[in-house]
This record gives structure tokens, C-alpha cells and sequence, in this order.
């Protein structure tokens, strides 16, 4: 990317779509660029820095509150670094309970699925369970239980 870029060139430069990119600007995690004087937004390195900056944290799934408080700390070059740690550690904890929740999610697809004994649609156990209309149980599971793996 040039000293000054289109958005465009921002966002191939950056894999971010035009449109997130005006979001950002709008939600000020992005500052506004100057403009050229045909009125095109100018961007230059510093807005390049600050987009991968912001990418990188979405991609590690901070929410966009958190990207701004991580924005605001950095620029504070002289402070201890506890916030920030601290910040990432509670957004590790939280991404610990997803995870949490993702695998009892897994585990009840798996039971859900294990009841299926194929057929119509109209006796589908799967179906049944979902609505809530009776318990299921697994009939493959008396033939090839699980292993037992403690809880």
C-alpha cells in the first residue's frame, strides 16, 4: 500500500470489507481519514496499522467494546500492563465457557443422533426429542454403549 490509499486498497490491502471498514469509522475505532480533493477518503499507513490491529483482535474474538478499551490502552505506552492482561485473561475465561457450552452442545447432538433409528420423517426420535413431546433414548446405545469417561 502507497503513503495515501483508496478504501479499497485499504481493504485488499487489509482483507476487510469496504463497508466494515466505514463501520469502523463510524463507531470511531477507525479515525476518518482526510480527504483528497475529489473527496475520496485518503488512507495512509497509521490507519493500516490500527485496521490490522483491530482484525487481529476480532479474529482472536474480543467484541468490539473490548478492541476499543485495548485501542485506548495502547496508547498508553508508559502504564503497567495489568489491564490489558487482565483483559485478555477474562476474555480467555469466557471463551473457556463457550467452549464448556459447545461441548455439552456436542454431547446432546451426539445422544440426539444416536437415537436415530432411521424411517420416516413422522417417527423420527430426533424430531420427537426437539419438540419436547417425549425423552429419548437411544436404542444403538444398549448395542455399542460408550465408553465410560467419568462424567
Amino acid at each position: 500500500m502507497n503513503s495515501e490509499a483508496s478504501i479499497g486498497e485499504l481493504a485488499k490491502a487489509t482483507g476487510t470489507k469496504v463497508v466494515t471498514i466505514r463501520y469502523y469509522e463510524k463507531i470511531g475505532l477507525l479515525p476518518e481519514p482526510p480527504r483528497t480533493r475529489g473527496n475520496y477518503r485518503a488512507y495512509d499507513a497509521r490507519h493500516r496499522a490500527r485496521l490490522h490491529f483491530i482484525r487481529r483482535c476480532r479474529d482472536l474474538g474480543f467484541t468490539l467494546e473490548q478492541v476499543r478499551e485495548l485501542l485506548d490502552l495502547s496508547k498508553k505506552t508508559d502504564r503497567d500492563c495489568a489491564a490489558v492482561d487482565r483483559l485478555a485473561l477474562d476474555h480467555l475465561a469466557e471463551i473457556g465457557r463457550k467452549i464448556a457450552d459447545l461441548k455439552r452442545l456436542e454431547k446432546e447432538l451426539r445422544r440426539l443422533s444416536e437415537c436415530c433409528q432411521g424411517g420416516r420423517i413422522g417417527d423420527c426420535r430426533i424430531i420427537e426429542a426437539l419438540s419436547g413431546s417425549q425423552p429419548v433414548t437411544s436404542s444403538r446405545a444398549h448395542e455399542h454403549p460408550a465408553p465410560s469417561r467419568g462424567a
